[in-house]
Parts: C-alpha cells; sequence; structure tokens
C-alpha cells in the first residue's frame, strides 16, 4: 500500500498495461456499502427481486442504450451485489494518413475514455444512487469500487457464465459468511 495525503491507499486491481476501453468481454461484480443487502431475497435458489432490485436490473439492461458498441451477456442481481459480463465491441477511430486521432490519445491520458469498463460502472452506479435518492432510499450506497475481470478464453466464460448462473442457488450456503451478513429486508 502507498500513502496519499499521509494515509493509506488501496493501489488499483486493474492491469496498468491494458486499455479498459479495448473491445472485449469483461466479468464485473459490484458491491453494495458493507455489503447490506437492498435488492432481493434468495427463497430455494429463486431471487425475488424487491424495488431496488427491479430497478438496478432495469438499469443494468438499459446499459447498451447508452453506451454504443457494448452488449451484455449473463448477469445476476442478488441480495447485495451484482455479477455480470459486459462486452465492448469495435469502436470507431478516426484515423489520419499519419497515425490515430489526437482526440483519442488525449482522452487515453487526460480524462477517463468514452465507453471504457470504469465509465460505464461509474455511470451504472451513478444512475441507481439517483433514482434510489429520488425514491426514499437515500441510505442506498454502493461500495466504492468494483472487481473486474477480463475474459481470457472460452473455458473462463463457460465457467463464470455457470458461476452467475449458480449464485442464488449457493446464496444459502454462503449467505453467513462475514462479507453477507448485513441484511436490511
Amino acid at each position: 500500500m502507498t500513502k496519499y495525503k499521509e494515509t493509506f491507499r488501496i493501489e488499483s486491481t486493474r492491469l496498468k498495461e491494458w486499455d479498459y476501453s479495448n473491445p472485449w468481454w469483461y466479468y464485473v461484480t459490484i458491491n453494495t456499502k458493507n455489503h447490506i443487502s437492498y435488492f432481493c431475497k434468495v427463497n430455494n435458489g429463486k431471487v425475488d427481486l424487491i424495488e431496488i432490485g427491479n430497478c438496478a436490473k432495469k438499469l443494468w439492461e438499459e446499459i447498451p442504450n447508452h453506451f454504443q458498441n457494448i452488449e451484455l451477456d449473463y448477469f445476476v442481481i442478488m441480495p447485495n451485489h451484482i455479477h455480470g459480463m459486459i462486452i465492448i465491441n469495435h469502436r470507431d477511430i478516426v484515423e489520419t494518413r499519419h497515425g490515430v486521432s489526437l482526440q483519442l490519445l488525449e482522452n487515453k491520458f487526460s480524462k477517463p475514455i468514452k465507453n471504457s469498463l470504469s465509465v460505464i460502472i461509474n455511470q451504472y452506479k451513478g444512475s441507481v444512487k439517483r433514482w434510489c435518492n429520488k425514491n426514499g432510499y437515500a441510505n442506498f450506497e454502493w461500495q466504492s469500487r468494483y472487481y473486474d475481470r477480463i475474459i481470457r478464453n472460452e473455458k473462463e466464460l463457460y465457467n463464470i457464465r455457470k458461476y452467475i448462473e449458480q449464485n442464488p442457488l449457493k446464496w444459502e450456503i454462503e449467505k453467513n459468511d462475514s462479507e453477507n451478513i448485513y441484511d436490511l429486508l
């Protein structure tokens, strides 16, 4: 851990050499703050969404409407987290005879890159939070970061899809883990 302004900070888990706006398949997990259950109950391996969970699902499904070249694959809304796969497809890059557009190079180093994974997740989390604030759930909060994995091959894709699909079935076993102890429902 390094220090910033005399306090320790958590280093990014992102691959430093990877451009997260690259066309690729990404697996993400987004947690609620303190792992508090806001989205649903899981009964007999079935997810029963409540109001915030329905909003989180609807806004997740709308991600491709707000970002060019984005598709979604498997996802699941759990009581205190979301697992999902985001596919970033080829993006249009303006090129000249002398190289890649200066606009693309400037964006890469000075501000978040349009359609990058971090921008997509940030916008999604912000949309859910704004909805919660407007609808009487002002206490709802996300964990500050998210987990991601660059899906490397077909076997990994298969295993992640299986994990997402089976996550509700495993909830009864795993819900008492220390990371899943807060339940407000």
